[in-house]
Parts: C-alpha cells; sequence; structure tokens
C-alpha cells in the first residue's frame, strides 16, 4: 500500500490523534527545492558509493575494450573521433540511463518511494538527487575512457574539457530517460530489460560511425539523446571545430535533458501516489 505525500491532502494539514473533531494539525513549511536536492544528492552518493564503484570499473573496462576491438578496423579520420567520443559517452549512458532505471524499478516495486512520499521533500528534488548523484559516477570512467582513446587513435587532447559540458548535459538527458523507464515500468524486470535495451542503443548507435549506417539505422540515432552529446565531444577532435555546431549539439543535450526529467517527475509523482 503506497502513502500518499502529505502535500497531495486537501488543505495541507493532517489529523492528529486526540484532537478535536475537524481540528487539524498545521503542517511544518514545505522544503525548499535546493537544500532538498542538494540532502537528496548527498544521501544517494554515500549510499552508492560501495555498490556503484564495482559497476564503474565494469562501464569503463567496457567501453576502453570496445575501443581496443574497433582499432583493428578504424584507425583515424571521422571514424576514430566517433569511436573515442561514443566510447566516452557510453560510460553515461551504462551508469545514467541503465544503473538508474534499475534503480528506480526495484525502489518502486519494494516500497521504497512510500519513504519519500512521506516526506515534505519535493518531487523534483528526489528525482533530481538520484539522477546527479547516478551522473556524478560517471565522470573519473569517462575522462580515463576519453583519455585512453586520444592516445589509442592518436587524437588531440586539447580539448577535452568540453567534457565539462559533454558529462553532465549528457547524464541529464539519459539520466532523465533512465529514472522514466524505472518509473513507469510496470516491474522490475522490465525496467531492467529496458535500462538494457538503451543502454545497447547507445552502444551500438553512438560508438559506430554513422558514415557507415544505413538511412533507416541513422534517423533512430538521431532521435537517441545521447547521440548530441557524442557528436558534441567529437567535433572538438578536429584542427578547427565550428563550436558554434557544438554548442548547438549540446543544446539539443540540454533541452532534451530537461524534458526527459520533466517526464521522470511526472512518473515519479505517478507512482507515489499509487
Amino acid at each position: 500500500m503506497s502513502v500518499v505525500s502529505a502535500d497531495v491532502l486537501p488543505g495541507g494539514a493532517l489529523a492528529v490523534e486526540g484532537a478535536p473533531p475537524g481540528v487539524a494539525a498545521e503542517l511544518a513549511p514545505r522544503a525548499r527545492l535546493w537544500p532538498s536536492l542538494a540532502a537528496v544528492y548527498r544521501a544517494q552518493l554515500s549510499r552508492a558509493r560501495v555498490a556503484r564503484i564495482p559497476l564503474l570499473f565494469v562501464a569503463t573496462f567496457q567501453s576502453i575494450g570496445i575501443m581496443i576491438l574497433m582499432r583493428g578496423v578504424v584507425h583515424d579520420g571521422a571514424e576514430a573521433q566517433a569511436v573515442v567520443a561514443g566510447s566516452a559517452v557510453l560510460v553515461v549512458a551504462f551508469v545514467a540511463l541503465n544503473l538508474l532505471a534499475q534503480y528506480f524499478g526495484q525502489l518502486r516495486a519494494s516500497g521504497g518511494l512510500d519513504h519519500y512520499a512521506t516526506l515534505p521533500v519535493p518531487p523534483a528534488a528526489v528525482v533530481l538527487g538520484a539522477a546527479g548523484a547516478y551522473a556524478s559516477f560517471t565522470v573519473p570512467g569517462t575522462v580515463v575512457t576519453a583519455v585512453f582513446g586520444c592516445v589509442l587513435f592518436g587524437l588531440p587532447m586539447a580539448h577535452l574539457w568540453v567534457l565539462a559540458l559533454v558529462i553532465p548535459l549528457s547524464g541529464a538527458a539519459l539520466a532523465g530517460l533512465g529514472a522514466a523507464l524505472g518509473l513507469l515500468a510496470p516491474r522490475p524486470e522490465l525496467a531492467t530489460l529496458l535500462g538494457q535495451l538503451g543502454m545497447s542503443a547507445a552502444l551500438l548507435l553512438g560508438v559506430l560511425p554513422a558514415e557507415r549506417m544505413p538511412d533507416a539505422v541513422r534517423l533512430a540515432r538521431d532521435l537517441l539523446p545521447s547521440t548530441y552529446g557524442v557528436e558534441a565531444f567529437a567535433r572538438t577532435f578536429g584542427p578547427h571545430p565550428d563550436w558554434a555546431f557544438v554548442l548547438g549539439d549540446l543544446a539539443v543535450c540540454g533541452g532534451v535533458g530537461v524534458v526527459s526529467l520533466a517526464v521522470a517527475t511526472w512518473a515519479y509523482r505517478r507512482a507515489a501516489v499509487r
């Protein structure tokens, strides 16, 4: 049985045992968004630190292994840039999309949402705090993967600083999608399956060079949120990056992130009151 959050009750007040009929106790002021978000973020970060670090190593080694395999068929040029950029963003997809979908799917199935629903915490703080914590784990693996790929394919490292924008924007888009999948899936097994399928799509459509894909597959690639993070990062490897296109790709990635996190917040509200 789910517990409905106090803020959805009529009048924002709760009945108190022993109080006269018709008399309700006023609730304390509702927590503000940013302090609540910071509290959820710290709690999720400390809770997931031990359990998720081994999985982060798996995500990093997976991306590095893919680059080593692709080194046999891709040598340089735009294809090498696409492989390195796609492998780096794949680390973000593994954690922010796959693991977050599993987390929220299990949280919903185990009744963990009931705990958050009883707290005076805005739903957006729960979703953003969890998404931010999971996305934070991708930073070391993404940087290591990018540096290794640059060394492996002989690409310049002068503009690796753009990862400071690619990671949070791609992470927001993929984390919002992963949270929405986990919260909307009727069973945790289905949430896990959807998360795995999303990560597989990021692998196949993000790492493989777009020039070698059929037109129908390219269309599917354009619909994947992580594609724009991959494109933005890949453009920076050229001798004279077109920063207008880089910023355009990042803007699209950020816009998708806002929409996906809004959908995840709606899905959280929907799941918490059931």
